[in-house]
C-alpha cells in the first residue's frame, strides 16, 4: 500500500502495516561555490542527475550533506530548492540533528513546512533508552511526516538498542531505520525479527553491505555513493530475482565503494565526481575538513576505471 497523495508532502497513515518507501535513496552532498556560499543551481542539477539515474528518492542535509555547517536560512533554501525541483517525482528526505528534542522538532516541522516527504532523525545525548524513546515519540507526535531513526554510533556516539527500535516501529512511531551500526546485518535481523512487517530498513555506510542487507530483508539503501546508477542496478536486479546478477555487480564495484568511503575525505571524493559529471560547479567542502591531494583524486579515478565506471560520465 502506497502513501496517500504522492509527491512532496506525502500524508502518512500510521495504521499502514508495511512501510511503503523502498528502493534507492542516496544521501547527497550540499554544493557550494568557491567562496563557500550555497550553489542552489547545482542543487537543481543534482536532483535531475539523481532522477536520471533511476533513484526512488534523495536524502538531503544528512551528515554527508554538511548540515551541521549550514545556517538555518541555508537549510531552508536547500530544502525548498530540492523539493521544488523534485516536483513529486522522487521522495525527498531531510536529515535532522539537534542537541535536544525541541530543536529537533523545530527542524522537523521546518522540513514539513517546506514540502519534504520524510525525515531521518539523529539521537540525542545522554542516549539512554528512556531518553531516546521519549525523544522519538515526541518528535513523531509533532509532525505528520514519517520519521526514520538515524542509527550511526560512530558519528553520534550513541548506540540505539535493537529492541527499542523495534518497539517504536511496532507502535507506528518510527517506521524506518537508516542503519549504520556495525555489525549491521546482525542488528538488522534483530530489528526485523522484533518488528516484522512494521519497519523499512535502509542500509548506509557507503554501501559496504548493500547486497547482504538486501538479502536479509532491507527495504533499500540510503547511502552517499557518488555513483547512484550502481546502487540502482544492484537493487533492481535483486528485486527482480536476479540475485546472482546483483551479487556480481556488487562484488565488482566493492573496491570503489571501499575507496570512496574513507573517513574524512569521502565527501570531497563524492563532490569531485559530481564536478566531473557536470552536476556541481565546484568540489568545495566547507571548513573544517581534511584536504584531498591530486594524487588521491587520480587514484580514485583509476579505481573507478578498474571496476568499469567512468567518473566523468554516468553509465547509460
Amino acid at each position: 500500500m502506497a502513501p496517500e497523495g504522492g509527491g512532496a508532502g506525502v500524508a502518512w497513515t500510521m495504521s499502514i502495516a508495511t512501510p511503503p518507501f523502498k528502493g534507492v535513496h542516496p544521501i547527497v552532498p550540499t554544493p557550494f561555490l568557491e567562496d563557500g556560499s550555497l550553489d542552489l543551481a547545482s542543487v537543481d542539477r543534482l536532483i535531475d542527475h539523481q532522477i536520471a539515474a533511476g533513484v526512488d528518492g534523495v536524502a538531503i542535509l544528512g551528515f554527508m550533506g554538511e548540515s551541521h555547517k549550514l545556517t538555518g536560512a541555508e537549510r531552508r533554501a536547500v530544502i525548498s530548492t530540492a523539493v521544488a525541483r523534485a516536483a513529486g517525482r522522487i521522495i525527498v528526505w531531510v536529515g535532522v540533528r539537534a542537541f535536544g528534542t525541541a530543536g529537533t522538532i523545530e527542524q522537523v516541522q521546518e522540513a514539513e513546512s517546506h514540502g519534504a516527504d520524510a525525515v531521518f532523525v539523529a539521537p540525542i545525548a545522554p542516549g539512554t533508552p528512556a531518553v531516546l524513546e521519549r525523544h522519538y515519540r515526541e518528535v513523531a507526535a509533532a509532525t505528520t511526516l514519517p520519521v526514520a531513526i538515524h542509527d550511526y554510533p560512530s558519528e553520534f556516539g550513541i548506540v540505539i538498542p535493537a529492541d527499542l527500535i523495534a518497539r517504536l516501529a511496532n507502535d507506528g512511531v518510527t517506521p524506518y531505520l537508516k542503519a549504520e551500526d556495525p555489525p549491521v546485518l546482525v542488528k538488522q535481523r534483530r530489528v526485523l525479527e522484533g518488528a516484522p512487517g512494521r519497519i523499512g530498513i535502509f542500509g548506509g555506510l557507503g554501501g559496504m553491505w548493500v547486497f547482504e542487507e538486501l538479502e536479509n530483508g532491507a527495504a533499500g539503501v540510503m547511502t552517499g555513493l557518488a555513483f547512484p546508477e550502481v546502487l540502482v542496478d544492484i537493487y533492481r536486479r535483486h528485486t527482480a530475482g536476479d540475485v546472482a546478477g546483483a551479487a556480481e555487480v556488487f562484488d565488482r564495484v566493492l573496491p570503489l565503494i571501499r575507496y570512496e568511503f574513507q573517513p574524512g575525505i569521502g565527501v570531497a571524493l563524492r563532490k569531485h565526481v559530481f564536478v566531473r559529471r557536470g552536476v556541481f560547479t565546484t568540489a568545495t567542502v566547507r571548513a573544517p575538513h581534511p584536504s584531498v591531494d591530486d594524487a588521491t583524486l587520480r587514484e580514485f579515478e583509476i579505481v573507478a576505471q578498474r571496476v568499469g565506471l567512468d567518473v566523468a560520465r554516468a553509465r547509460p
